[in-house]
């Protein structure tokens, strides 16, 4: 089958599973995505399709977190099976190779912990707890506010969570991937997993990138000439080495464009995270703080070149107390208007 066919089609099948995904799991439900898979489904399973993608993206369940580890394994395992033996074989240091496997072991052992540590679930018992630990900025977060799902006064910083069912302490976001919330009390964890994760990718995409060159170096193909359908002789470029990697060795140029497209994801996705670490925001803050300045300003007037003080971020105390929050989350004991760290 011709290269470019073949490459072609792995973008495009890796673009709809990537643009599916996003669609599917941050827009309400029914979407235009579940729409166009009912009608691309065929007609036995139509009626099924739309219960399906409700289950999956707008219940709390476990199918990503399977996902996820099936992912993760296939690609460990192709790493194990095949470039692990060859590298060992072109004298990459032990190291190098095991690095991966340390990384894996910690991000594996935070995500667990991202998993079942509770975010910081708001009750009637632990309510006043929570109301001393920040205070109201009387925009974002105004005071006196029940939540009429939970019957619970809202502290600062709080958010329900619709899929959990609860009302979660400096609530950022809900985690499909750890089918859990990131709260006050994981969001550590979440970050470390996070960190640790990227590496890992990061890792593999720099193992497989160098044995593969390392491979074509020691063979000497870039040196090579090959006859062209005129029966010439041309010196082998990028392109023909590309093209003789991916038919040679399948599989290990698909798990390399995996890994190196997860790591720009996740690599974007945590700086993204660390910013909000550093200023003591959360997902939800910056998702609502555009959101609120939108609709202050009036429909076709210019934004004024400063916003307003009752929008300044008044969480923020410096970048090493901001990250001390995050990884060391506030105390407070019931009756102190104070925290303790």
């Amino acid at each position: 089958m011709d290269f470019l066919f073949l490459f072609l089609s792995y973008l495009a099948l890796m673009l709809v599973v990537v643009v599916t995904i996003c669609c599917c799991s941050r827009t309400p439900y029914p979407t235009r995505g579940a729409q166009m898979l009912s009608h691309i489904a065929p007609e036995c399973l139509q009626r099924a399709v739309p219960g399906l993608l409700r289950y999956i993206f707008h219940t709390r369940n476990r199918a990503f977190v399977v996902l996820h580890l099936i992912l993760q394994g296939a690609t460990y395992t192709e790493y194990s099976w095949e470039i692990f033996g060859c590298c060992r074989e072109l004298g990459f240091s032990l190291g190098c190779l095991l690095l991966p496997y340390l990384l894996l072991a910690v991000s594996m052992a935070f995500f667990t912990l991202t998993c079942v540590t509770d975010p910081g679930t708001i009750t009637t018992a632990n309510e006043l707890q929570f109301l001393c630990v920040y205070e109201f900025d009387g925009v974002m977060f105004p005071q006196d506010v029940r939540c009429p799902t939970c019957d619970v006064r809202k502290p600062a910083r709080s958010k329900h969570c619709s899929l959990c069912d609860r009302c979660v302490h400096r609530f950022d976001h809900h985690c499909v991937w750890v089918n859990n919330c990131i709260g006050a009390q994981n969001v550590g964890y979440f970050l470390t997993y996070l960190a640790t994760l990227t590496a890992s990718a990061m890792t593999l995409t720099a193992l497989s990138t160098v044995f593969l060159i390392q491979l074509v170096v020691t063979s000497g193909l870039h040196r090579d000439y090959f006859v062209d359908e005129l029966g010439r002789f041309q010196a082998i470029d990028t392109v023909f080495l590309i093209q003789y990697l991916f038919l040679t060795f399948p599989r290990i140029v698909f798990t390399l464009g995996f890994v190196a497209m997860l790591s720009l994801i996740l690599g974007g996705y945590l700086c993204f995270m660390l910013y909000l670490a550093a200023t003591n925001q959360t997902t939800n803050e910056w998702h609502r703080g555009d959101r609120i300045w939108c609709q202050r300003c009036p429909p076709g007037a210019k934004p004024p070149t400063a916003k307003p003080r009752t929008h300044r971020n008044i969480y923020s105390h410096g970048f090493w107390a901001n990250l001390g929050e995050v990884f060391l989350p506030a105390v407070v004991v019931v009756g102190e208007e104070r925290k303790k760290r």
